[in-house]
């Protein structure tokens, strides 16, 4: 018999046993000392959190309860400390467990996850509301001018038949607001290697920005 424990993971309540919430715990703890100097950790965690919760959500099918196995699954997928370069972190987190190990010491291969593609609104490349660049993200096409256009000329010729269907899809098709969801719209793996690196550059990309834009200004002066 185990003692169970109740978890918010992402959102998601999940019954997860003591041992494996011992090292799910471990885990968290690591990931929040490996990015608590980096721009963006908060997002960071949230949304490697989310992702734990959906693929706990996966494995279980019908059961109810999250047992060691599902972490270890869980952990493979997102990035194990080994493939992380925190393996010292990992033995300082667990110095002080019952002897034990929580994680098993092993060469491995780092595993990728790739998801399949989902259908996001872009809100970073959008004109009205990031419709059209999420469809260009789902369909592979690199520039959504192409998409905008489509849209124009059978909207053109349709008698308003295309201008609704684009409000449809505006409506149901939701947005993209984290990394994670960034990642997603393009069919890129998620693990914590992409996320955080996703993170960095979009802060990479509001600095440049506000930078130009201290430029610009102290022109204008």
């Amino acid at each position: 018999m185990k003692k169970v424990v109740n978890v918010n993971l992402g959102g998601r309540p999940f019954t997860i046993d003591e041992d494996a919430f011992e090292k799910l715990s471990a885990y968290l703890k690591l990931l929040q000392v490996h990015f608590k100097q980096m721009e963006g950790s908060e997002e960071i965690l949230a949304d490697i959190e989310s992702r734990l919760g959906e693929l706990f959500t996966e494995y279980l099918e019908t059961r109810q309860i999250v047992t060691m196995t599902e972490v270890k699954r869980a952990i493979e997928v997102m990035g194990t400390p080994e493939d992380l370069g925190a393996e010292e972190e990992w033995e300082q987190i667990n110095s002080n467990s019952s002897g034990e190990d929580v994680f098993e010491k092993r060469k491995k291969t780092k595993t990728r996850y790739t998801t399949g593609k989902r259908l996001y609104r872009d809100r970073e490349n959008r004109i009205i509301s990031g419709t059209c660049s999420g469809l260009a993200a789902y369909f592979g096409i690199s520039d959504p001018v192409w998409v905008r256009i489509a849209f124009v000329l059978f909207a053109l010729g349709s008698a308003g038949t295309v201008i609704l269907v684009y409000i449809i899809i505006w409506a149901i098709t939701p947005e993209a607001k984290t990394a994670k969801d960034r990642l997603m719209m393009h069919g890129e793996r998620i693990d914590v290697d992409a996320i955080s690196k996703k993170v960095k550059e979009e802060f990479n990309e509001m600095e440049k920005q506000f930078n130009e834009f201290s430029e610009s200004f102290k022109k204008k002066r």
